[in-house]
């Protein structure tokens, strides 16, 4: 009898077959009855099997160059999105990562093969390590290569994405200063290039606004929008509806309040005039509860309608210009912006009210709107008599004709819904 030779597979292989059949092995088996100190052992060592098994497959990817060329893709992580079902840019990430770890950072593989360091941390270091000078000596180079990855076991990605960004702090202080001055004039250059800002209308009466600016833009945009959101109260005052608010509703409307306490008189000049907005509306629209207007000018598409209502509000504090229309169509007053209560007056009133008048409201009387108490479409005057500081919250349910404003005795408004 002639013995058979039995091809032996790759170790690569023969180690795929046998993590496959390990982890068949227990997948019935339920984590539920394991200790509490065992749990905690087996999410480590299985965080650090994952980095090892990770570390393989970034090698096998790092080495797979000539598949790649003879399926006539692109690149590798082209074709290793292909066979493996993944996303492009994550293949591509990867397969940047694997020719990275292969040629120049050694040390960081070696930290994933020994379960030290996770696949997104070594994303981090690598990141960091390439963001070094080019002319950096090869010895600090190495240091920081290994302090990185020293920290891998101390720290998660995102600290140290802070940490890799001050490697040299620690390295060569020496030169750290410039070259975060540097990475800082790269990062500002980028985020302009990248500034952009997107509306798409959502044909629901709102409109979604996407925008990518620089960090420094962005600490200012909610800086002023907080002085909204999040105005002072008395210690002993109760928590109102406006307390309930979500964050990100809060910021919203603390956006359009934004926009409405611009000053046009400050704005660019546009078309040979002010900045300005104006809306048309007909007389008759302007006196009832139910009624439209149309915004007319400023960026927003032509034709775009609001409610009678939001041109009352608007035109108690906005720098909006509401086109008042006859029967006919002739404009009967334009202009109304001169109707907004004066500096003079809004600084009575803050003296006058010193808060909020909605019963209960404790916000300031600098964080305050004027309102007239009868509307001017229906004949009030701007003057301190029928003016009265509410607060953002409460200025719109002024205006909200679900709900009705009652003057007590004492001058506060008490706000109940319509029956």
């Amino acid at each position: 009898m002639v013995a058979q030779l039995v091809p032996q597979p790759h170790p690569i292989l023969a180690c795929a077959d046998q993590v496959q059949a390990a982890v068949a092995g227990v997948r019935d088996v339920q984590p539920l009855y394991l200790a509490p100190a065992d749990k905690t052992t087996a999410l480590i060592e299985l965080g650090r099997a994952t980095a090892a098994l990770e570390e393989l497959r970034l090698r096998v990817l790092a080495s797979a160059g000539d598949v790649a060329e003879a399926a006539g893709a692109r690149d590798i992580g082209s074709w290793a999105a292909c066979i493996t079902q993944a996303e492009p840019s994550t293949a591509r990430a990867d397969a940047r990562l694997a020719e990275a770890l292969d040629r120049r950072w050694t040390r960081v593989a070696t930290g994933m093969a020994e379960g030290l360091v996770a696949l997104a941390q070594a994303r981090v270091v690598v990141a960091a390590l390439e963001a070094l000078p080019a002319d950096l000596d090869q010895d600090l180079l190495a240091d920081a290569e290994i302090k990185l990855v020293e920290w891998c076991g101390e720290f998660n990605p995102s600290e140290l994405r802070r940490l890799g960004r001050r490697i040299l702090e620690v390295v060569a202080p020496e030169i750290a200063e410039a070259h975060e001055a540097r990475l800082l004039e790269q990062e500002e250059q980028r985020a302009r290039e990248k500034t952009s800002l997107r509306t798409k209308r959502l044909g629901d009466g709102s409109t979604r606004t996407t925008i990518v600016h620089p960090d420094l833009d962005a600490d200012r945009l909610l800086t002023y929008l907080d002085a909204y959101t999040s105005p002072c109260k008395a210690d002993d005052a109760l928590t109102g509806e406006e307390d309930r608010i979500p964050r990100h509703r809060l910021l919203g409307q603390a956006f359009g309040a934004l926009l409405e306490h611009l000053d046009p008189a400050k704005l660019p000049v546009h078309g040979g005039d002010a900045t300005t907005v104006m809306v048309t509306i007909p007389l008759a629209h302007l006196t009832q509860e139910l009624a439209t207007a149309g915004v007319i000018d400023g960026d927003l598409s032509a034709g775009a309608n609001l409610t009678a209502t939001q041109a009352r509000r608007m035109a108690c504090t906005a720098g909006i210009i509401p086109v008042v229309l006859g029967g006919k169509g002739e404009i009967l007053d334009l202009g109304r912006i001169r109707r907004l209560f004066s500096p003079p007056q809004r600084k009575a009133m803050r003296y006058r009210d010193q808060r909020c008048r909605a019963e209960g409201c404790t916000i300031p009387a600098t964080w305050c709107e004027a309102h007239h108490l009868k509307p001017w479409s229906k004949g009030g005057r701007t003057d301190l008599a029928d003016g009265v500081l509410l607060c953002s919250f409460h200025h719109h349910r002024a205006h909200d004709r679900r709900f009705q404003a009652d003057k007590l005795p004492n001058g506060d408004l008490r706000f109940h819904r319509r029956p």
